[in-house]
Formats: structure tokens, sequence, C-alpha cells
């Protein structure tokens, strides 16, 4: 009896040890959980900018802007705001010389901004160093310590535009200023228009002590297959002016906006001999600029687009026709755009340059456009 006992209390014993060892090591565990989900939810806190007003969606241009604000948590010393609007391209705000706005003591910001059908809010350290433009949305990483993006507010306002037809097309001819070739420039309706023979017309003059340019673009996508246009004599253009034939897509931003171009100018050099290129973007990539002389007299340029390819073309005369002198040609394979929401578009506008500024007003004729699905 008194063995049983012993034995019986012996198994109590170790029964109670392991469910004192048992209770210790749950309570072990779970001061352990506790500290590791309070040390991860103290990782997950950083800095944060949000939006107080937010302006309008609208296509940007320097004649309109807008307040812009909010607040900022979590900011270290030194560190601003940087804000970009997205109209195509990501442009800093209010101006590439003034990107930084303070963050006040209350941790509000305010500043202007130009218009945008997006706005970026990026909090960066002292030293960043905002690039004029981007061809995609900001975020965070490096420098860039948090970034907050919105749409603008109520339903996105295109720029305002002139109605042209042109070879039995409907185009919108650009009345805002816009950022092209180093420049602000202004862009007027009265710049573009058609003739008698139905040929359409471009031209810089000088609005004050501006110029101002020509910008006609397609009233909708037509997607792949071949384009067609056929320009008079451009070989009187000064080194400064670019005619330029392309396609645009203002939300392709993850595409280079989907451009390709033919375009005619020496770039601001008139020791440039080769006056002519087409081109796939990024231009700064080996291999994207195919460059050309374009001789006196009418041209025809073309580029035949399918997925993962665009053929350029430039021939003498007024037609692809068969047996036509080719001037120019080149296909590109590589980093060539899918087909999205892009547009044709004329440009007639100036590059910025010291030494052969512009200094006469210059007028261009496109005799006729085609588009071959």
């Amino acid at each position: 009896m008194n063995s049983f006992r012993l034995r019986f209390c012996s198994r109590l014993g170790r029964r109670a040890d392991f469910l004192v060892s048992a209770r210790s090591a749950a309570c072990l565990l779970v001061s352990l959980y506790l500290l590791t989900g309070c040390h991860s939810r103290q990782k997950s806190v950083g800095p944060s900018v949000e939006f107080v007003k937010i302006p309008p969606a609208a296509q940007g241009g320097r004649e309109r802007v807008d307040t812009i604000s909010g607040n900022v948590a979590g900011a270290q010393s030194g560190q601003r705001i940087v804000i970009y609007a997205m109209s195509g391209p990501w442009w800093v705000q209010p101006w590439p010389d003034q990107p930084f706005i303070t963050i006040k003591p209350d941790s509000s910001w305010s500043t202007n901004t130009h218009l945008g059908f997006k706005y970026a809010a990026m909090l960066v350290d002292p030293g960043y160093k905002p690039a004029p433009t981007m061809d995609t949305a900001p975020v965070a990483g490096g420098s860039v310590a948090a970034v907050t993006i919105v749409d603008g507010v109520g339903k996105p306002q295109i720029a305002p535009t002139v109605p042209i037809q042109f070879s039995g097309y409907d185009w919108g001819v650009r009345t805002i200023a816009g950022d092209r070739g180093g420049m602000n420039l202004l862009y007027n309706g009265d710049n573009a228009w058609t003739d008698s023979t139905g040929a359409l017309h471009l031209r810089i003059k000088k609005n004050g002590n501006k110029w101002s340019c020509a910008e006609v673009e397609l009233s909708r996508s037509l997607g792949y297959g071949t384009y067609i246009v056929t320009v008079r004599d451009t070989s009187h253009l000064e080194p400064a002016v670019v005619l330029s034939l392309n396609t645009f897509d203002d939300w392709g931003g993850e595409q280079s906006y989907r451009e390709m171009d033919v375009e005619m100018s020496r770039w601001g050099d008139a020791t440039n001999k080769e006056n002519a290129q087409f081109g796939i973007q990024p231009f700064y990539v080996p291999g994207n600029v195919a460059p050309f002389v374009a001789p006196p007299g009418v041209l025809t340029h073309s580029f035949h687009w399918e997925p993962g390819r665009v053929k350029f073309e430039t021939v003498r005369g007024s037609s692809l026709r068969v047996g036509a002198p080719v001037v120019s040609e080149h296909e590109f394979t590589s980093g060539v755009p899918s087909s999205g929401h892009e547009k044709m578009q004329f440009l007639f506008y100036i590059v910025a340059s010291d030494k052969y500024p512009m200094q006469n007003e210059s007028e261009v004729v496109l005799e006729k456009f085609e588009y071959l699905p």
C-alpha cells in the first residue's frame, strides 16, 4: 500500500512539474509573441504624406494654376515636400527651379501647382535633386522617404482645342502653352489651318516677345497599321525649328508614351548635316534613332506599325507609289511600343539654341495624311 501511494504521488509530482513547465512555456511564447508584435508594429510605422486640398483633374498648361496642400506625419529635420503633376509626363511643381516646399511647424504644407490628371506628394531628404520631368510615377526609396499619389478632383478636363478637318479626319489644334525642346512655348489655335486644296498649314509666329507654335492632334486612336504623311519642301527650316510627325499616348508613360517619330530638324545646330530622323522613345537608348538627310522638294514619310516591329520609309514625291525614289528607310524591332491610346500628332515648334536661335517666322505645308489598317 505504501509502495502504491509512493508511486502515485511520484506520478502526481511529475505531472505537476509538467503542468508548471507547460504553463511557463506558454507564458514565454505569449510574451515573445507580444514583444514581436509590438516590434513589428513599431517597424511598420514610418513617415507619411496626406492631401488636404486637391486641384481639378485637367491637362496641364502654363495658363492655369491652383493650390495644393496637405500634412506630413513623422517627418525628420531637413526633409521637404516635392510635388509632381501628371499631364503626359510627370512635371515637377510649381517650376523646375522652385521644386521644394517647406514643411511648416504644424506639419502642414502648401504650394501652387499647374494642373494635371494626377498629383504626387513626395517627402524627400536633404540633398535630393528632383528631375524636371519623369515618365513614370515616383516611388519611395533612397532619398524619397514617402510618396502619396491621388487623382485630380472631378472628371478629367482635356486641354481646349480648336477643331479642324484634314484629309477626312477630325483633329484638334492646341491652344495652351507647353514645354518642348527645353523651352516653354505658346501654342495658338490660329497657327494651323487648311487651304482651298485641303492642305494643312502649320506656322510659327511671334506673339509679343514670345514665339507661338502649332500642335495638331487626331481626335481618335488608330492603332496598328500604316501611317502616311506627304510634306512639301522643308529645306528652308531654320536650325532651331522642328517638324515632328509622331504618335503620342498621354497615359502611356510606362511605354515612353508610345511615341514614334518622323522628325525634320537640325536640333539647333546649323552644322548638323543630317536634318531628319526616324525614332522611337526613349531617344537616348542606342539604336532608337536613325538620322538621315532629307533633300529639298516634296517628300512622303510613312511608318508601318505592327506588334514588335515598326518600319519607317521616306520617298520623293507625293505618294508611296511603286518605284518612288527612296530617300531613307529603317526598321525597329526592339523597344517598339504596343498599341494603346496613342494618337497621331503634327508638331511644329522650336528647340532652345544659344548659337542659332530662331530668327524669322516659319511655315510648313502637309499635303495629305493617310492611314491603312
